[in-house]
């Protein structure tokens, strides 16, 4: 994880219609930037859906939300459709920016060691500073304490 305190490192990818974002289009606003294994999944699927349950509370709080997977674009516009979500998901297909935010890692399941996002939430301010970063968040609490974090 990057260190609480330090200036979240900026970049581009395309959003779920294929537009670019970079993060320092959202200086002014707070930003939940979190990191997420796969597009309709079951945990992701419950935490996308908890941010989205959430939506209108976080922006009465000035945030936005911004998830983000490997995911390809398409993948994103069919998750966001299925489950009428109201944020912004960032496809990262090379991983860079997953790299960048340090929530790469090795990961073993069934005997079998491979790498992948390690579920992972950073709160980053007005001005670009990350202020709490969370690994190994679980699916279905993160959208409710990111929000009591506000």
């Amino acid at each position: 994880m990057l260190a609480v305190g330090t200036k979240a490192p900026d970049f581009t990818l395309p959003d779920q219609n294929g537009v670019d974002h970079a993060l320092h289009d959202y200086l002014g606003k707070k930003v939940i930037l979190y990191f997420y294994p796969k597009d309709n999944t079951k945990g992701c699927t419950t935490q996308a859906c908890g941010f989205a349950d959430r939506y209108p509370l976080f922006n009465e709080k000035g945030a936005v939300v911004i998830g983000i997977s490997k995911d390809s674009v398409r993948s994103h516009k069919n998750f966001e459709t299925k489950n009428d979500l109201p944020f912004t998901l960032l496809s990262d297909p090379e991983t860079k920016v997953i790299q960048l935010y340090d929530v790469w890692k090795e990961k073993k399941m069934y005997g079998r060691t491979y790498m992948g996002i390690v579920r992972s939430t950073y709160l980053i301010d007005e001005q670009g500073i990350i202020v709490k970063a969370l690994e190994k968040v679980k699916a279905k609490e993160n959208p409710q304490e990111m929000l009591d974090l506000l």
